[in-house]
């Protein structure tokens, strides 16, 4: 738990469980996954939890539920961002129900937080919600589990069970809880998606950081029929008065309300082509969506150095032979030519994109 954080969308980090597996290329150079198996593997809440491959510390797919910081968001007062499980996933198959309700019972006892939840098991976390028990069980929860076995709760909030139960399911979904997935790439994109418009949320998103690959999300920001044959549609937008109130199909709130891009970083950073970011924050600026550049991470695009291209066409990737020995990467992917991109760090890189910074967030 870190009352404060780098995560540039979050002013704090929770993390009532911990653990997790690689599932998709976006989960290589996770640095959560990094740090449990170097700098924090003796904690408690990390030991055991990663296993050494010749590429460093790799998920082992155990998770832990740490219990003793559940109740950490209702000891702060001042309203924050916090980002939920920023060193696991709240809806890896390996988690029990149980254990995602305490931490959806805690959310609905903190209306003075905004809680985001961020999973690349989109499948999951729509089987939760609409699971047998219903919308029910983290009100039953929070009357039944939380308050008997968390005595220091009880004394906080003293709620007898039927008044535990109300303040579980007022306002269902919880209008304090940001839902999101990860998306690296189109697949991925057209994989968890669906099943992100089809889970009931206040507001729904996508992380697409590490960035990997171009992304088209016009069908997502626009009009979508899912794989789970559920039509739905954005509200009707108004160019004087913003976003008009939400209208779909089934009764149901759809779209994406926001989009964050990033780069990637750490040691073995993979570069990410500049048009791939551009082309997010165009799509988000025409569906008039919110759209966070959280970073460029370890690789910054040349043009923002003002070199010229012609001194990088050697070859697709390479060393510049300088004193500086400095690294670059040039691709050629068809569609792509003329991009290059050089290794300067993230402190370096920055944020800004086109000489702007891009920290939009849902209203």
């Amino acid at each position: 738990m870190a009352d404060k954080t780098h995560i540039e969308w979050a002013d704090a980090t929770w993390n009532p469980i911990t653990g997790c597996s690689v599932v998709s290329p976006g989960c290589t150079n996770c640095y959560a996954m990094r740090l449990a198996g170097t700098r924090l593997k003796h904690l408690p809440s990390r030991a055991g939890l990663t296993q050494d491959s010749k590429a460093g510390p790799v998920w082992n797919g155990k998770v832990r539920f740490n219990k003793q910081g559940l109740d950490q968001p209702l000891r702060w007062w001042r309203p924050r961002r916090i980002f939920v499980c920023a060193h696991g996933d709240l809806f890896h198959p390996a988690i029990p129900d149980e254990w995602i309700d305490q931490a959806f019972a805690v959310m609905a006892l903190a209306p003075q937080h905004v809680f985001i939840v961020l999973t690349k098991r989109g499948a999951r976390m729509r089987y939760w919600f609409r699971r047998e028990r219903g919308h029910t069980a983290p009100a039953e929860c929070l009357a039944e589990l939380y308050l008997d076995e968390h005595p220091q709760i009880a004394e906080r909030w003293p709620l007898d069970k039927e008044r535990a139960i109300g303040v579980g399911l007022r306002g269902w979904p919880l209008p304090n809880v940001w839902l999101g997935v990860s998306v690296e790439d189109h697949e991925r994109a057209d994989e968890r998606i669906p099943d992100l418009l089809a889970t009931p949320a206040a507001v729904r998103f996508i992380s697409a950081e590490p960035l990997l690959g171009p992304l088209d999300l016009g069908s997502y920001l626009l009009s979508v029929r899912g794989k789970h044959d559920q039509r739905v549609r954005l509200p009707m937008l108004d160019s004087e008065e913003g976003r008009a109130p939400r209208q779909g199909y089934l009764g149901e709130a759809i779209g994406l309300d926001w989009v964050i891009a990033g780069g990637e970083s750490g040691p073995n950073a993979r570069p990410m082509h500049p048009d791939w970011a551009r082309s997010l924050r165009d799509q988000c600026i025409a569906a008039r969506v919110p759209f966070f550049f959280k970073q460029w991470g370890e690789w910054l695009a040349g043009e923002n150095l003002g070199w010229p291209l012609a001194r990088w066409q050697d070859g697709q990737e390479g060393k510049h032979d300088s004193p500086d020995h400095i690294e670059w990467r040039h691709f050629t992917t068809p569609g792509e030519y003329g991009a290059f991109t050089i290794r300067v760090g993230k402190r370096a890189a920055g944020r800004l994109l086109d000489g702007h910074e891009w920290s939009e967030f849902p209203g």
